[in-house]
């Protein structure tokens, strides 16, 4: 049995990944960063289109009680700190309430293979308050979440501050590759999912790793100028682990990018 050169650089590709923790992620090149981004638009669309809801490398999962954004409404006071009593879906209605005075939020809905909805532009918000354009996919609907393998899979380790989902300036370098990335290629929807250990109740992970996907997508959107249209956050808590025998380990706490399409 022959192999192609693409599928023998592919497997190499593959074999190092798997052989490094989730951190060593960050350390992919470019151009390793965009084959795996390709590879995974594959997988889904395969997934999607065959009929079976999986497909190597990728297994699609119905969450309940979750909903996509494709932008994010995050006020200064929801990225210091979070509450465990908050919930974890937003409605579109508390989405456009978290604007301040003197911003507008304008939504325009479009149907994706995700069943999210898309939005049209970005919003500037005060001093002290970071606001984008926010669209909520139907809360009637679950979500369909892409549970991929770990050869697959892009996350970055970045750190937050504890009970925060503020992005210091000391982590945001590790963004740059990936809004290099994002400008370079033509993915038309990034997922951007948030993820976390298991300390703490499933509301409260849920409710900070949304935000934290929502802080991602703010400053991809506004420091890198990545159309919001090809962004999408959501937020899973402690549901799908990068180190599941270890549920508290280091490394389930990450930011994965899934390309959709």
């Amino acid at each position: 049995m022959s192999f192609s050169i693409a599928r023998l650089r592919m497997l190499a590709l593959f074999t190092a990944f798997i052989a490094s923790p989730a951190a060593a992620q960050e350390d992919l090149s470019v151009e390793a960063l965009k084959k795996l981004f390709e590879h995974q638009r594959e997988v889904f669309s395969e997934a999607q289109s065959n009929g079976l809801g999986a497909t190597r490398g990728l297994k699609l999962i119905t969450v309940d009680d979750v909903t996509a954004e494709e932008t994010t409404t995050v006020t200064a006071e929801e990225t210091t700190t979070v509450t465990a009593e908050e919930t974890t879906t937003v409605t579109a209605e508390e989405a456009t309430a978290v604007a301040t005075e003197g911003t507008t939020t304008a939504a325009t809905e479009s149907t994706t293979q995700t069943d999210s909805t898309t939005t049209a532009e970005t919003t500037p918000g005060t001093d002290d308050t970071v606001v984008t354009t926010a669209a909520v996919s139907d809360p009637n609907k679950p979500l369909v979440f892409g549970q991929l393998d770990p050869e697959l899979q892009v996350n970055l380790r970045i750190k937050f501050g504890f009970d925060s989902a503020a992005l210091s300036a000391e982590e945001t370098p590790k963004l740059a590759k990936m809004c290099t990335v994002l400008k370079e290629s033509d993915l038309n929807l990034i997922r951007i999912v948030g993820h976390t250990d298991t300390s703490g109740s499933d509301a409260y992970n849920e409710r900070l790793s949304i935000l934290r996907a929502k802080e991602v997508a703010r400053h991809l959107i506004e420091n890198c100028g990545i159309d919001p249209k090809r962004l999408e956050t959501v937020g899973l808590g402690e549901r799908f682990p990068f180190n599941a025998a270890d549920p508290k380990a280091e490394e389930n706490r990450r930011v994965e990018f899934q390309a959709l399409s």
